[in-house]
């Protein structure tokens, strides 16, 4: 069984790793072709994905008629496949070659913040080419460490890591994250943080998200209140009007204290959800509605994906 488990690992690098080295191998115009490409494939076969995002999509946007849902479903499928894309290029890149690519708003939000010498949440979410968030702002030599969740393959995990590090990023474990993350905001480090995705209902609090209450990570909302950090979002979208990606960093939120901790959590929480949901409303062919954002429910409440 250890045998087969260990080819089955091996196997599943040779493919990762011939995919992104033959994207990476293209210039930039044909992978990015190439990626979308790959991810209309994806809408085709992937049943399973497409009924959880019209599921999404009935939830955020009931109003929509089916035509335009489908609009949506298959725009994600091709934000998705060009970030594959653009990601199998980024083992090559150049500075000055990314910024030819990604145009950077609202820098100084974001240098103010650190300035403060305090630490700095730096959060986006599962849309645009949320990748190139982190990594085009070590590009930059502002370089930070941010949450992950390892890839089950470990060798798939060591060649993605490996991109994500390239110019000083360091990445930490989500298993792990508390007592890495507070030390590094006690430094004065910048954590980066993706807070939009469904949490297991003792991992987190329930707040709104396109009207519906989502199980989501408390986690960053402690950090800030326990550290004083500043809370800045930061958003990649894909512009159709520049051909860019525009990597826009927003004002920090405000901060407000009660002295009722769970309060303070619940309120701050739901200010990330909100900008977050901002975001997508003005981009929603871009977000992640493959993931069963709801799953988690309130207790007494019924499977939204039933």
């Amino acid at each position: 069984m250890a045998s087969r488990g260990k080819l089955k690992t091996t196997l599943e690098y040779v493919v990762a790793r011939a995919a992104l080295s033959t994207l990476g191998a293209l210039p930039r115009p044909m992978s990015i072709a190439s990626g979308r490409a790959i991810g209309r494939l994806a809408y085709l076969l992937g049943g399973r994905l497409r009924r959880t995002a019209i599921r999404n999509l009935e939830l955020a946007f009931p109003e929509l008629e089916p035509d335009e849902k489908k609009r949506l479903l298959r725009g994600c499928f091709d934000s998705l496949g060009r970030q594959l894309g653009e990601f199998s290029q980024l083992a090559r890149v150049t500075p000055e070659e990314l910024q030819r690519i990604v145009d950077c708003e609202g820098l100084e939000h974001l240098q103010a913040a650190q300035a403060r010498g305090r630490g700095v949440i730096l959060f986006t979410g599962h849309l645009g080419a949320w990748e190139l968030s982190s990594f085009a702002l070590s590009a930059l030599g502002r370089p930070l460490s941010f949450m992950v969740r390892r890839i089950d393959n470990p060798r798939i995990e060591e060649m993605v890591n490996a991109v994500r590090t390239r110019f000083g990023n360091q990445t930490i474990d989500k298993n792990a994250v508390s007592r890495a993350a507070l030390r590094h905001l006690n430094e004065g480090g910048t954590l980066g943080l993706l807070p939009d995705v469904n949490m297991l209902a003792r991992e987190g609090v329930f707040v709104d998200f396109f009207g519906t209450p989502a199980s989501t990570t408390s986690m960053p909302a402690k950090l800030a209140l326990r550290t004083g950090a500043a809370v800045v979002p930061i958003y990649v979208p894909w512009d159709a009007e520049r051909q860019r990606f525009v990597m826009r960093i927003e004002s920090p939120l405000v901060v407000e204290q009660t002295g009722n901790d769970e309060v303070d959590v619940i309120q701050l929480t739901s200010q990330f959800m909100s900008s977050i949901e901002s975001i997508v409303r003005r981009y929603p062919e871009q977000w992640l509605w493959i993931h069963k954002r709801w799953k988690t429910r309130p207790p007494g409440e019924p499977d939204l994906y039933q």
